[in-house]
């Protein structure tokens, strides 16, 4: 540090003024000199680091991730995993998202795997689906297993993990941008892990990579108490826009949102909360719209099988939960589908979703859609459309929580970015 004691008089005065002078020319010298070289060495070790590392390469000009809709043809597509997936601890999230008649399901067998002989039966049928779509002229990608069961502890929590069976859950692709959601249980904190390695190639590939702000799960974003014994009370408790996750932290997962190129939708639910959805209107702001629309719906989680956009202007809506928000699409000349009931029988388990998976449809292109090879009804409804039907059974696959658009994630769809509600 330069000290300089206060000389008064004329002469001592401009000596020290000289002096003064002379040591700041040296010292800003000398940090000229120092910046440079600091310059030169980080340009030298960029060079390094582009001749040794890969990634550090131009971005190709053909990114492999883009997607702006649900309907331009599907290219390329992630879909889950089956093994090893794990019932999640009976917690407080996760009772407010099932139904009263599997919760002795959940405390039997939280923590431990699903009924291995109904998990065989739906690894099979994923695979068989993997093979339809390969033969329909879709790239295929899975991600990583994993062991779920082992247990894992936070400063927050503690919890095992569930599955890497739903990349709709965790995943929203907006144009080249793989966004990761935060997710909203605790059995799911670590189920982004099963991606990585495919969202590393995506991203030294040329795509965008961001993850929302990860949750605490703290004991404060969820409602400990709240007050569900009967689907009357979750009627009731929807309808006043009371949720099981609180405004404590953003949280949201990625299938509550469902995208319509410039227009995106979304639901708050129990796994997305207000302040999860104002960081995604930010985020995509000003390109993309963020639009919250509603249902009566007694256990919101979701939108997919509540609201199913399958092409321009073309939307299907679950009848047994209306869309309050519908005359905004019809405004805007949209055809609204209701979708005919699902023919699952009643003893089926269905231990995360209700019947409605039937029109959980994946659209191959406007005029194909992937459809459960059960549901006859919903099948003649896209025939009378116009849209082939691609038939197949994924009923055990069902059961832990999802449809074919659950089940996929896709990555790349032949299209570019356009308006649809104006």
């Amino acid at each position: 540090m330069l000290r300089v004691r206060c000389l008064r008089g004329g002469s001592r005065g401009a000596e020290a003024a000289h002096y003064i002078g002379s040591r700041l020319r040296g010292v800003f010298r000398g940090w000229v000199q120092r910046t440079f070289q600091s310059t030169q060495a980080a340009a030298a070790s960029q060079n390094t680091c582009a001749a040794d590392d890969k990634a550090a390469s131009p971005v190709p000009k053909d990114c492999l991730v883009c997607s702006y809709n649900e309907w331009d043809p599907l290219e390329e597509v992630i879909v889950g995993r089956a093994e090893n997936a794990c019932v999640p601890p009976f917690s407080v999230e996760v009772k407010a998202n099932t139904y009263e008649k599997y919760w002795g399901f959940y405390q039997k067998f939280g923590g431990h795997s699903f009924p291995k002989d109904h998990l065989k039966k739906a690894i099979a049928e994923i695979e068989e689906m993997c093979n339809i779509l390969k033969g329909e002229g879709v790239i295929v990608k899975r991600p990583d297993p994993i062991d779920w069961s082992v247990k894992y502890k936070t400063p927050d929590f503690e919890s095992t993990g569930m599955y890497a069976a739903m990349p709709r859950d965790i995943l929203l692709v907006v144009g080249n941008e793989i966004i990761e959601a935060p997710m909203a249980w605790r059995a799911r904190f670590f189920e982004y892990r099963a991606y990585r390695r495919l969202i590393k190639d995506y991203f030294n590939s040329g795509a965008k990579w961001t993850t929302a702000p990860k949750p605490t799960m703290a004991d404060e974003l969820y409602d400990q108490n709240y007050p569900i014994h009967s689907v009357e009370d979750r009627h009731k408790l929807a309808a006043q826009g009371k949720f099981v996750t609180t405004e404590f932290e953003p949280c949201f997962d990625a299938a509550d949102f469902i995208r319509a190129g410039r227009d995106i939708f979304v639901q708050r639910s129990q796994v997305t909360n207000c302040m999860g959805i104002e960081w995604m209107r930010r985020h995509l702001a000003p390109d993309y719209r963020v639009h919250i629309i509603s249902f009566k719906d007694p256990n919101p989680m979701h939108i997919d099988a509540t609201f199913n956009i399958i092409g321009p202007g073309l939307v299907l809506s679950n009848p047994d939960r209306p869309c309050h928000q519908i005359e905004l699409f019809k405004k805007a000349g949209w055809t609204v589908i209701q979708p005919p009931v699902p023919l699952i029988p009643d003893d089926h388990p269905l231990w995360m979703s209700s019947k409605w998976l039937s029109m959980n449809v994946l659209m191959l292109d406007e005029k194909r859609v992937m459809v459960d090879a059960n549901e006859t009804s919903i099948q003649k409804m896209f025939e009378k459309l116009g849209i082939s039907t691609v038939k197949v059974n994924i009923r055990h696959a069902n059961s832990l929580g999802g449809g074919f658009h659950c089940w996929t994630c896709d990555i790349r769809r032949r299209g570019t970015l356009q308006s649809y509600l104006d």
